[in-house]
């Protein structure tokens, strides 16, 4: 049984007025939401780091991760169905690297943000 006190008598003029926020159309949300889910993998997300340099090859790559090539295949193109990352053909090489700064600055933020010490309420 919880001690907390349920305000049962709260209406909207018991609070503050605020601007309103104008939500993005659904289409929007879901593709957000897709795109937190592909980089929400710490495997993915690590992926995602190697590219924050600049473009690099698939066996560079996987080489870095210590993993197979074709595992590393299978995330990036997670990552590129969600549009986190870019592709190119070189012979036979495949070169990712990240969508764009959107992405850079998304991967810095949620880092620095994890790595706050957190506290409680």
């Amino acid at each position: 049984m919880s001690n907390i006190a349920v305000d049962e008598t709260c209406s909207d003029a018991a609070h503050p007025s605020r601007p309103t926020v104008a939500m993005p159309a659904v289409e929007t949300l879901e593709n957000a939401a897709a795109m937190l889910r592909a980089a929400g993998d710490p495997a993915r997300l690590r992926l995602l780091l190697r590219l924050v340099d600049g473009a690099r090859c698939v066996t560079e790559l996987a080489e870095a991760e210590g993993e197979k090539l074709a595992t590393v295949s299978a995330r990036l193109k997670l990552l590129h169905a969600a549009r986190l990352v870019t592709r190119r053909r070189e012979a036979k090489h495949v070169h990712y690297a990240l969508a764009d700064e959107h992405i850079l600055r998304l991967i810095r933020d949620i880092l620095e943000h994890a790595a706050e010490e957190t506290h409680a309420a």
